[in-house]
C-alpha cells in the first residue's frame, strides 16, 4: 500500500530551479520581441500582462484563470487580443524554448518524480495555473520530464484559483478525490507552496535550494533537491 494519496510537485524553483526575478524578465523580453509587431507596443503590452497576472492571483473561483486573465489584458487591447491568443499560444511552442537559459534543469526532479510515483497514488504537477498548457509542456521539457509522467497538470484553462489561495489546493482535492492528510506538497515557496497547502491540512517538503520566503518559515520538513530525493525514499 503507498502512503499518500498524491504527492504535489510544484515546477519553478522546484522541480526547474531559477530565479524567479531573472526567469520572468527574460521570458517577458523574449515575448515582447515576438509580439510587438502584431501591434502590441512593449511597455503596453508588460503592463497588461502584470494587470493579467494580478487579476488571476485575485480570481474568486467563478471563471477560470484563463478568463481572468485576458479580460484584464484586454482592457488595454480590445478584441483585438482575444483574436490574436493564437500567436501567444505559438511563441509558447517555439521561442519560449529560449527562456530555458534563464533556469538550470537539474537530474534530481526526474528522480523526484519517479521515486513519488513509487510512494503515492497520485503524482501532480501542482504549478501555480497562470499559464497556458503549452507553456508547461515546455518548461517540463527542460527538465527531462513529460506531462505523461503526472496524473494531473493545473494550468490557466483548468483552474480558478491561484497560488496562494489554499482554495487553490482544496480544488486540486475536489477534482482528483484525495484526502489532503495524505497528500504531500513539494514546492520553493514558503507562502504559496508549503503554508497554503498546510493550511487545507496537506504535508509539505521545503526544498530550499531556490528558497521564496519571507519571515518565518513554515514547520515542515525542508532542504535541498538531494535531502528530498532521502526523504521521499525513506517515506
Amino acid at each position: 500500500m503507498k502512503r499518500y494519496d498524491g504527492i504535489l510537485f510544484d515546477l519553478d524553483g522546484t522541480l526547474l530551479p531559477m530565479d524567479m526575478d531573472e526567469f520572468t524578465n527574460g521570458y517577458f523580453q523574449l515575448l515582447a520581441e515576438e509580439i510587438e509587431p502584431y501591434g502590441y507596443p512593449k511597455e503596453k503590452m508588460l503592463a497588461a500582462m502584470w494587470k493579467g497576472i494580478f487579476a488571476m492571483v485575485k480570481n474568486d473561483g467563478s471563471r477560470s484563470n484563463a478568463d481572468a486573465f485576458w479580460n484584464a489584458f484586454s482592457a488595454d487591447f480590445g478584441e483585438k487580443a482575444y483574436e490574436d491568443i493564437p500567436k501567444f499560444d505559438a511563441f509558447y511552442t517555439k521561442n519560449f524554448h529560449k527562456a530555458k537559459a534563464f533556469t538550470a534543469p537539474v537530474p534530481q526532479a526526474v528522480e523526484a518524480v519517479a521515486l513519488a510515483r513509487q510512494k503515492a497514488d497520485k503524482v501532480i504537477l501542482a504549478t501555480n495555473p497562470m499559464f497556458p498548457m503549452a507553456a508547461i509542456h515546455s518548461r517540463l521539457s527542460w527538465t527531462g520530464l513529460t506531462s505523461e509522467q503526472f496524473d494531473l497538470i493545473t494550468d490557466y484553462e483548468n483552474f480558478n484559483y491561484c497560488k496562494p489561495n489554499p482554495a487553490y489546493f482544496t480544488e486540486i482535492i475536489q477534482k482528483m478525490g484525495l484526502d489532503p492528510k495524505n497528500c504531500l506538497m513539494i514546492g520553493n515557496n514558503a507562502e504559496e507552496d508549503a503554508k497554503a497547502a498546510l493550511a487545507v491540512g496537506m504535508s509539505a517538503f521545503l526544498v530550499t535550494d531556490c528558497l521564496i520566503a519571507k519571515g518565518e518559515l513554515p514547520n515542515c520538513p525542508k532542504g535541498s533537491m538531494t535531502d528530498l530525493l532521502e526523504f521521499l525514499k525513506n517515506a
